[in-house]
């Protein structure tokens, strides 16, 4: 009996959740179509297009990140309509306890948060890409490289300048790379500007003055045509607009620990990107039972209050999200707890509503 009735709760949960991300993903569709019809009256586009360079990866990037919400929503809908109905206290009248009922649940918010882990960390950002690329291209204003005196840390001991750099042409201006060991000047190269060569993936410089400092002097040298390897490509001065979405896991971590060789000073938003993708099925399943929780009991107001109320907390978790992500950016806590605080004290919320509901 308990197998039927744990296919029956699973089966109408996942098809609750399916649905919702349909209709969602929908809403979210016409919002944006609505916002963005002047930039497809573009020449060069057509309505194929659209579709399958942007739409396409604009479906995935919102079903993803809705996902937490619309689980707990969704278990809201499913046990608030069996509550009632009745459905919820004759399970508990026929000795089935709420911890019990909470296992199909459980299940479910578990086959979810592995293919929204999965998704989130492979899929979604190849999608973000394609459509940040259609974005780039045809909504934002193209990308100008504006800042002077660049200094860039690309080696333990080694250290880049560039009064300027054009990224449509690859060129940086004034370039000087600095060796730099205990506090103590090696080598010093200058050049009056460098170009990446797409072809060869090297810098090139044609003119160059290099000094190196040593115990018994220093040793000047000029040169011409070098082509070195320097741990500095053209993406580093690209738009870094959503940037962190647009990696993969293993892409994230390395780029996280190029910003900490360097110093950055942005490396809290990957952080926080990275830890935020790991709580997400923890988040799924913390919220699918706190929607269980929140619904279970029948009430005079109904359904439609239920739901109301899953509404308003799911709007709290939101805004705790964006709170902590605030913090986590400025440094006031570290990135790792910024990602947990909301699971956290939605949590303990669970835990509370749970010993107060009829069981």
């Amino acid at each position: 009996m308990m197998k039927i009735l744990d296919w029956y709760i699973l089966k109408r949960f996942l098809i609750t959740y399916v649905f919702t991300v349909l209709m969602l993903v929908a809403v979210m569709l016409v919002i944006d179509v609505t916002e963005k019809i002047d930039e497809f009256n573009h020449p060069d586009l057509t309505v194929w297009r659209i579709i399958s360079e942007y739409y396409i990866n604009f479906i995935p990037h919102y079903a993803i990140i809705l996902s937490p919400l619309i689980v707990f929503i969704s278990s809201v809908f499913v046990t608030a309509k069996m509550a009632t109905h009745t459905e919820i206290v004759a399970m508990l009248s026929a000795g089935i306890s709420l911890r019990r009922i909470l296992l199909p649940y459980f299940i479910g918010a578990v086959m979810i948060g592995i293919l929204i882990f999965f998704l989130i960390n492979y899929i979604n950002p190849i999608a973000n890409r394609g459509r940040n690329n259609f974005e780039d291209t045809f909504v934002r204003d193209k990308f100008y490289f504006s800042e002077r005196n660049v200094h860039l840390k690309v080696a333990p001991t080694t250290y880049v300048y560039m009064e300027s750099y054009d990224n449509f042409s690859n060129v940086g201006y004034k370039f000087t790379m600095e060796s730099i060991k205990n506090r103590k000047l090696l080598a010093k190269l200058e050049a009056p500007r460098i170009k990446w060569d797409e072809e060869k993936k090297k810098w090139l410089i044609d003119i160059y003055t290099l000094r190196k400092f040593k115990p018994e002097g220093e040793e000047i040298s000029n040169g011409i045509a070098m082509d070195t390897l320097i741990k500095m490509s053209p993406k580093d001065f690209e738009s870094q607009h959503k940037l962190q979405e647009k990696l993969t896991l293993p892409e994230l971590n390395a780029h996280i620990a190029l910003l900490e060789l360097r110093g950055a000073d942005d490396v809290e938003v990957y952080l926080v990107e990275k830890y935020e993708r790991i709580t997400y099925p923890f988040a799924i399943l913390i919220l699918a039972i706190i929607g269980v929780i929140v619904s279970a009991r029948k009430t005079r107001e109904g359904q439609g209050f239920q739901i109301a109320f899953g509404f308003v907390l799911a709007f709290v978790y939101i805004l705790l999200i964006v709170i902590s992500r605030s913090f986590a950016y400025q440094g006031g806590i570290p990135p790792q707890l910024s990602a947990w605080v909301p699971n956290i004290i939605f949590c303990l919320i669970g835990l509370y509503m749970f010993r107060r509901v009829p069981k």
